[in-house]
Order: C-alpha cells, then sequence, then structure tokens
C-alpha cells in the first residue's frame, strides 16, 4: 500500500481563552492563515491538487460550524478544493490526520491537509467547557456535575460506571471531575500532580530558552499589527510551593488545581500529508512517515486513562513496542491523567513530553492533535530519534495515538 507522508507543518501561538493575545480572531480565519503556512512550505504543489482539507474542532458550531473546513477552503480561494469538518472532540485534528493517511493508504489521494481550530474565546455561552467545573451554565452539564458531586459527597467510587446502577453515563461530564476520578482509581497524590505540573512549566520554559518553540509556532498578525509569535501559557519561574497552594477547582476536597491542568485555549495548526509518488514527483523531502494510528474507548468517567489501550493499539499497529519509542507526547490534559497512562505504557519520564506540555502551552481542543505532531517531528529533529508516539485522552471515554518516524 502507498504510504503516507507528512511534508509541512504550521501551528500558531495559543493565546488563552477571552483574555488572551488570539481572542480578537476568528477560528475560520486563524485556521485558514494556518493552512496557507502549511502550504507555503511545500515547493511546487499546486493548492488546486488538493484532494481535500480535513479539518477538526472540538465543538463545530456558531463561527465553528457550518463546515469550517469548507469555510477555509473559500476563504483561500480554493473553490474546487472540498473541505470536511470532523470532531473526535479533543482529538480531532488527530483524526483528520488518520483521515488522510487511511485515504491514501486506499489509494483514494495524494494530497490531503490536515487541520485542526479551537476558539474557546468566541465559544456561545452555556456550551460545554466554555466555562470551567462549577460554572458550566448549560443545565446538562450541571446536572452531570451534580450527580457526580453527590455520589462523591456518598461515598461512592466516582469512577465507577453508573450503567451498573440502571442510569445513563454522563458521556460529557466535566473533564477535571473525571480527572478527578483517575486520581482516586490510581491513587494519584496531589504532590504528584502538582511536581508534574512544575515539571511541565520549567521544562518549556527551557525550551523557550533554547528556541524551540519558536522554531515550531508560526506567528499570528492582528488586526491592529501586533505580531504574536509565543504562547500565553508557559510561566516563568513556576515552583512548587506556588502549586501547593492553588485551591482545588472540581471538588472541595479534591487534588485538581488550576495549576495541574491545562487551561482553556485558542489556536489552530494545519499539515500537508502526501503520497510517496507526489512527493516524489515534487522532489520533497519529507519531515516524518505516519506508521500507524489507533483510537480506543472507555468509560466516559475515567476518560482519562484513553492513552493506554489506543497507544497499545497504535503500537500494535506499527509493529513496535514502547521500548523503539525514541519521544512520547502525551496531551496534558490534567497531570491526574497523564501520570498513570505514562506508567500504565511503561513510558520513561526522560523521553515524555521533554519540551513541556499543554499544563504550560496549552490545549485548544481541536487544534491539539496536529500541534502536537508538529512539536513531536520538530523534537525527534531536535533529538535525532527515529520514532515517536503522539497519544492523548478524549473527552466522552475515548483515546487515540499515531506513530511517526522521522524521515
Amino acid at each position: 500500500m502507498p504510504e503516507a507522508y507528512i511534508v509541512s507543518t504550521a501551528r500558531s501561538p495559543i493565546g488563552r481563552a477571552r483574555k488572551g493575545s488570539l481572542a480578537s480572531l476568528r477560528g475560520d480565519d486563524l485556521a485558514a492563515r494556518m493552512v496557507q503556512a502549511a502550504l507555503d512550505k511545500v515547493p511546487g504543489l499546486d493548492p488546486t491538487r488538493i484532494e481535500d482539507i480535513i479539518l477538526g474542532t472540538g465543538q463545530p458550531a456558531g463561527e465553528q460550524g457550518f463546515n469550517v473546513a469548507r469555510i477555509v477552503s473559500v476563504l483561500l480561494g480554493l473553490d474546487t478544493v472540498p473541505g470536511t469538518t470532523v470532531n473526535r472532540y479533543c482529538s480531532s485534528s488527530l483524526q483528520s490526520t488518520r483521515m488522510a493517511f487511511h485515504a491514501i493508504k486506499a489509494g483514494e489521494g495524494d494530497i490531503f491537509v490536515s487541520a485542526g481550530v479551537e476558539m474557546v474565546s468566541r465559544f456561545t455561552q452555556g456550551m460545554a467547557d466554555a466555562t470551567p467545573g462549577a460554572d458550566i451554565e448549560n443545565p446538562v452539564f450541571a446536572e452531570a456535575v451534580a450527580r457526580t458531586a453527590a455520589r462523591a459527597d456518598a461515598g461512592a467510587p466516582t469512577w465507577t460506571d453508573p450503567r451498573a446502577a440502571g442510569s445513563l453515563p454522563d458521556a460529557y461530564i466535566a473533564m477535571g471531575q473525571t480527572a478527578e476520578n483517575v486520581a482516586q482509581l490510581k491513587g494519584i497524590s496531589r504532590d504528584e500532580q502538582d511536581a508534574f505540573a512544575a515539571r511541565s512549566q520549567q521544562r518549556a520554559e527551557a525550551a523557550i530558552a533554547s528556541g524551540f518553540w519558536a522554531r515550531d509556532i508560526t506567528p499570528v498578525t492582528l488586526a491592529d499589527g501586533t505580531v504574536v509569535s509565543a504562547d500565553d501559557g508557559p510561566r516563568p519561574g513556576v515552583t512548587l510551593e506556588a502549586l501547593a497552594g492553588l485551591d482545588p477547582v472540581f471538588r472541595p476536597d479534591g487534588t485538581v488545581t488550576a495549576g495541574n491542568c491545562c487551561p482553556l485555549n485558542d489556536g489552530a495548526a494545519a499539515l500537508v500529508v502526501m503520497s510517496e509518488r507526489v512527493v516524489n514527483e515534487l522532489g520533497l523531502q519529507p519531515l516524518a512517515r505516519v506508521v500507524s494510528t489507533g483510537v480506543s474507548g472507555l468509560s466516559p468517567e475515567i476518560m482519562g486513562l484513553g492513552p493506554v489501550e489506543s497507544s497499545k493499539r497504535a503500537l500494535a499497529n506499527a509493529g513496535l513496542s514502547i521500548g523503539d519509542i525514541d519521544l512520547v507526547e502525551i496531551n496534558e490534559a490534567f497531570a491526574a491523567q497523564v501520570i498513570p497512562s505514562a506508567r500504565e505504557l511503561g513510558i520513561d519520564e526522560d523521553r515524555l513530553n521533554v519540551h513541556g506540555g499543554a499544563i504550560a502551552v496549552g490545549h485548544p481542543f481541536g487544534m491539539t492533535g496536529a500541534r502536537i505532531t508538529s512539536t513531536l517531528i520538530n523534537g525527534l529533529q531536535a533529538t535525532g530519534g527515529r520514532y515517536g508516539l503522539e497519544t492523548m485522552c478524549v473527552g466522552g471515554g475515548q483515546g487515540m495515538a499515531m506513530v511517526l518516524e522521522r524521515l
């Protein structure tokens, strides 16, 4: 079967939602800029040859609705290039890459754009994740939070699948509640979570100093001429003592704080994925080969453990073991779920999120899959590694993973 190669990447800085550097932008506009930036990095490519723009977004509504992928193609003047928008929540733009990978493997196309966008700043009030934890105004989500809190107050193990009691599961229970469930189930302490969060911030700070993140980021110019070239999230000088002083967010006696989980964010990213035939035709040097992918499901209440089974499936599909992987990127939705996921997979800490992760740089849901791909490729280039694993938990009770080979 044909091989699929990633030949270029582009990702915006990541802004903090509502009060951050990108809050004034529309998602379709930002996504179009990143798609154009990725295309500009491919010499000799006629963009009208693109088979499809496949774009992921976690909340395909409002300004991100009406098939935003097609809006992107029209904004770029590519009227003959189709577009489709996909939603696998936190892994939406990893799903878009998977679809491009599968299409090329099936011989049904040679050139695809995989992209992702999320502008939480522009969410309609009351949408899922529009506001943190107990501030969610959507009554369905508020009820889900209340039911989970009630189970915790009653001393019930909140990670137990509620279907066992004959009720329907809270598939999109507030994500912080699921992190508390995982911490309870796996015995992950507050101290462990804070230590991991400090590690993420400190590694991101070191990566900024080394110029790593500057190489990863495509600057964005705002309407007033301001150029945004760095992520809003990293906080220089974060200490364990400072993190320890933060109050729990989701449960009064909980362990998840604003410091040991990712913030709410804005951002977009894009990749150009090609078949070997067109790579050779254009004389390109690919960045990486897509080796395999894997997706899995689990109880929504412990969705944070999704990376475990999905990574095992991706590795099995690749014919590799975790020992063959040089760098691993687990999306840092919560320290409470990264720690046990990494342990169960047997990941050496020296290979895990070596430049920091989403706790520091942020997690715009639909963007994250493509952002992590860019970061992983740049990390493999910087370290000389061959194989990389990207994986993440997915709201609603799923996990997703991809294995890449640097070229």
